[in-house]
C-alpha cells in the first residue's frame, strides 16, 4: 500500500511533512529544512517523555495504555506470554518512545523499516559511532525481524541521561502481530472511527 493512501490520524495529518509528503514524527530532528528520519532528537524525546506526549503526533496521551511497535524476538515473547496468561516485563530499556494506538498503527504502515521483516535501517538512531548494548538493535543494517507487533502497555517509565532518553514498558495489554504492515489496516480504520469519541 502506498504511504499516501494510508488513512492518517487527525493529529498526524497536521504534522510538518518532508518533500515527499511523509509526516515527520515529533521526535525526529531537522537539519535545516530536512527531517532526519531514523534519528531521534534528545530534547524532543525528553519533552515527550516528561509531558506524556505521543512521539509521533506530539499530542497528549491520556492516562491509560500507551503503544509502541516491537519486532523480532520481543514481539514473539510478548505474544506467547499474553496467550499463556503470564506476566511479561522486559527490564532492558529501549530508546523507542511510546505513542497513541492510532499513531503507532499508522507508523507501522508508512515506515519502511517497521513495515517489512526484511527492511533494514539505513542510519543510526542516535548518531553513535560505536553502539552499545542498548543501541545495537537500532544501528545501520539491523533488520526488524520476522514478526512485528503493535503492543499496548499499561504504562511506561523513563530515564533521561545526557545522551539519550530510555524507556521501559509495563504490563502488555494488547498484542497486534503482523508480518507485513498492511495487515494492520483494519485495526487502523477501526481506531480512527473512535478518534475523539468516548469508549
Amino acid at each position: 500500500m502506498r504511504f499516501d493512501s494510508v488513512p492518517k490520524p487527525p493529529a498526524v495529518a497536521v504534522r510538518p511533512q518532508d518533500g515527499r509528503g511523509y509526516p515527520v514524527p515529533a521526535i525526529t530532528p531537522w537539519e535545516g529544512d530536512a527531517p532526519q528520519f531514523g534519528l531521534t532528537d534528545h530534547e524532543r524525546s525528553a519533552a515527550c517523555a516528561r509531558e506524556r506526549l505521543c512521539s509521533v503526533c506530539n499530542t497528549l496521551m491520556p492516562q491509560g495504555p500507551v503503544w509502541r511497535v516491537v519486532g523480532g524476538e520481543e514481539a514473539a515473547a510478548i505474544g506467547e506470554a499474553l496467550a499463556a496468561g503470564l506476566p511479561y516485563r522486559n527490564m532492558a530499556p529501549t530508546m523507542e518512545a511510546p505513542g497513541h494506538r492510532a499513531c503507532m498503527l499508522y507508523a507501522t504502515m508508512v515506515c519502511p523499516y517497521l513495515g517489512r521483516p526484511n527492511a533494514r535501517r539505513h542510519v543510526t538512531a542516535d548518531r553513535a559511532e560505536a553502539p552499545d548494548d542498548l543501541t545495537a538493535h537500532v544501528v545501520r543494517g539491523a533488520a526488524r525481524g520476522e514478526l512485528g507487533a503493535v503492543v499496548g502497555f499499561a504504562d511506561y517509565e523513563f530515564a533521561i541521561t545526557p545522551s539519550r532518553v530510555l524507556f521501559r514498558f509495563i504490563d502488555p495489554v494488547e498484542w497486534l502481530p503482523y508480518d507485513v504492515a498492511d495487515e494492520q489496516l483494519p485495526h487502523l480504520q477501526e481506531e480512527l472511527k473512535w478518534e475523539g469519541q468516548p469508549r
